[in-house]
């Protein structure tokens, strides 16, 4: 009997946290209609000058959400737009774009560049932080599938320490990118997906 009482409150715990989960997703998607602009519906963007959040995982865009709002990374469209985010409407729009799913892009990667992007990768050790199939985890994004427009700005950014939220992880390792490593590293990444 004690058993069935255990058991039947960590249920009714679980509900409620999936429950709660599954309002955070729908007050995300509200918030997440001005998002649309620049992510494209369900945060799979139209353009490499913006990256595709749909799928992200939702504690990175919750950190980066963060950062914008308190300076730690700066863009001339997102910094004025997370600085007017509360800490909860961040955890929502993390929760919805989390929760929806990439597309794919258009774009053709060139099967040599994939196959030096892949070389390099291996070299600067990408699937230390990145995870195997540059998954992502926790505080380290996934890219996969990333239009390569983008890979290739952040990249740049970190190697000019434009970008420097980041603990010197990646601006460290884009010391040793030429622009070429760049490149193949954008078409390896983007073929992932």
């Amino acid at each position: 009997m004690k058993f069935r009482v255990i058991l039947t409150t960590l249920l009714m715990l679980a509900a409620a946290s999936f429950g709660a989960h599954a309002q955070d997703i729908e007050a995300g998607k509200k918030k997440a209609e001005a998002c649309v602009a620049c992510h494209g519906t369900n945060g799979n963007s139209p353009s490499g000058a913006f990256p595709t959040i749909a799928g992200q995982n939702a504690r990175y865009i919750y950190l980066q959400l963060r950062d914008y709002k308190e300076g730690r990374r700066k863009n001339p469209m997102m910094s004025p737009i997370a600085a007017g985010l509360e800490k909860q409407d961040m955890h929502d729009l993390a929760a919805y774009f989390a929760s929806q799913k990439q597309a794919r892009t258009s774009f053709k990667a060139d099967p040599d560049r994939i196959k030096a992007g892949a070389a390099k990768a291996e070299e600067s050790l990408c699937s230390m932080c990145h995870l195997g199939g540059m998954a992502g985890q926790n505080e380290v994004p996934r890219l996969a599938g990333q239009h390569p427009e983008y890979i290739v700005t952040q990249l740049k950014n970190f190697k000019a320490r434009e970008r420097t939220n980041d603990a010197g992880n990646m601006t460290s390792l884009a010391q040793t990118l030429s622009e070429e490593d760049i490149t193949n590293l954008s078409h390896w990444i983007h073929s992932l997906f």
